[in-house]
């Protein structure tokens, strides 16, 4: 059935004249008698009686109306949801307590009529998050990438740099230490169990332990964050890596350090993904405010060297 038909229907039907409706559609009066002939012709009836006062509505043309006018309202709500601005901003996020998470959180609290969806793709690697770009399924990721892992349309730009921590239980040989370097946590076991191969942090993970010697142990399930800071709580000999700006909780009868990398600084280099057509409103104005609160780590710092450099790709 041809829409532009059916909102003719509808126009005659409520002005009740073939001149009028065709001045509020902008076409011609002969534009809509044959519209309104294809669209009678399409379903076997006809819809408006003529006469000299206009058009009237059949039988048939009444019990047609309200159908039509559902169908128009259709359409208006399907266009709408693809309109920029029309539906939530979809932002992939990997952990609700990691750094970026708690940026989009306080984007949220600065713009709170922005319409935001966080969301967190299941077993997604940086290359799956692009796939779900591409395919329109979110809006926005929060990955570490290189330029090898964009596909044409997606732009990839740097907005948190995220410190690399080290984190103890107050029995561990560097529990007391107020900052180290990172070449002094050879020989200690960094445990950061369930890392997946297939991921960047995997690639992250590798980078950093051939920089600096050091030794980090995957094994066993990740039972999630909780059971990692109780084990680190408990075994002196376990430490484990954490985000500078990543939110954790545990009981304060844990006593756990946070102890700050340096010299060089190790950062996990966050960038914001996104199609680079996309133009919903709020996309515009969550990369503006990454933009302006994005802050330097202070001294010399190390990213993997994948993850320096450009890190755009465009149609």
């Amino acid at each position: 059935m041809d829409f532009e038909a059916v909102r003719t229907f509808v126009a005659v039907a409520e002005s009740g004249q073939f001149q009028e409706a065709a001045a509020d559609l902008r076409v011609t009066q002969q534009a809509v008698s044959k519209r309104i002939a294809k669209l009678e012709r399409s379903l076997g009836v006809f819809l408006f009686a003529r006469t000299a006062r206009g058009a009237g509505l059949t039988a048939d043309g009444q019990a047609f109306l309200p159908h039509a006018r559902a169908v128009l309202r259709a359409v208006e709500r399907a266009a709408a949801a693809v309109r920029p601005g029309g539906r939530p901003l979809r932002v992939d996020v990997l952990n609700r307590r990691f750094a970026c998470a708690l940026a989009l959180r306080d984007f949220f609290t600065t713009h709170p009529h922005a319409d935001l969806e966080v969301v967190s793709l299941p077993e997604a690697n940086a290359a799956r998050a692009v796939e779900a770009l591409a395919a329109g399924d979110i809006d926005a990721t929060f990955r570490a990438v290189s330029a090898g892992d964009l596909l044409d349309g997606i732009t990839a730009t740097p907005v948190l740099d995220d410190p690399v921590q080290l984190l103890t239980g107050p029995g561990h040989p560097l529990a007391n230490e107020r900052s180290l370097r990172p070449e002094q946590l050879r020989g200690h076991r960094i445990w950061i169990p369930g890392i997946r191969r297939d991921t960047e942090w995997s690639a992250y993970y590798d980078d950093l332990t051939e920089a600096f010697d050091l030794r980090i142990d995957a094994a066993g399930p990740n039972f999630g964050s909780d059971a990692l800071m109780d084990a680190v709580a408990t075994d002196p000999s376990l430490a484990t890596l954490v985000g500078a700006g990543d939110h954790h909780i545990w009981p304060a009868t844990h006593d756990l350090r946070r102890i700050p990398l340096v010299d060089p600084t190790p950062v996990y280099p966050h960038s914001l993904l996104f199609r680079t057509d996309d133009r919903h409103p709020s996309l515009a104005a969550l990369r503006g405010y990454l933009a302006r609160t994005r802050a330097e780590v202070p001294g010399r710092v190390w990213m993997p060297n994948w993850a320096r450099g450009p890190r755009t790709a465009q149609a």
